[in-house]
């Protein structure tokens, strides 16, 4: 019989070129847990788990060997992180503070989020936001076409 594993159904799983300092990067400058870290003998991370409020992220050292690359490895951006705070603005502050590249300063959003925009060392892009307001779909979709 299966049981309930201790995270989300669906868990992020990233790559990086310098795990351990992506690891305090991603404490310092955008307030996650670190949960756990499995170094492995060649001194890369196999896995580490980090939390950030109810959520939980993946992270291992880079593996080209199976096909595991940094962002920084590929072309273009496959994706992003979308992560929700108590406050936009606290955050975005300690970001910076901590060196976090901005891609967008905070701004109120249409859908009734205020979000910025930033690049981790890694080459990840994320998007952090904080609710104003729940609007409906039929709101959102009226605020985008204004």
């Amino acid at each position: 019989m299966a049981v309930a594993p201790p995270h989300p159904a669906i868990v992020p799983a990233l790559a990086y070129a310098d795990a351990p300092a992506a690891i305090d990067f991603l404490v310092e400058a955008f307030g996650f847990e670190e949960l756990y870290r499995l170094p492995m003998p060649d001194g890369r991370i196999g896995h580490a788990e980090l939390r950030l409020g109810d959520a939980v992220l993946t992270l291992a050292s880079v593996y080209a060997e199976m096909g595991f690359a940094s962002p920084l490895d590929l072309p273009g951006c496959a994706m992003q992180l979308s992560c929700w705070v108590d406050d936009v603005d606290a955050h975005y502050a300690r970001a910076l503070a901590a060196g976090a590249t901005v891609a967008g300063e905070p701004a109120d959003q249409p859908h009734g989020a205020r979000s910025y925009r930033a690049v981790d060392p890694g080459g990840h892009r994320w998007i952090f936001s904080t609710y104003l307001r729940v609007m409906t779909n039929d709101e959102i979709t009226a605020a985008y076409s204004e």
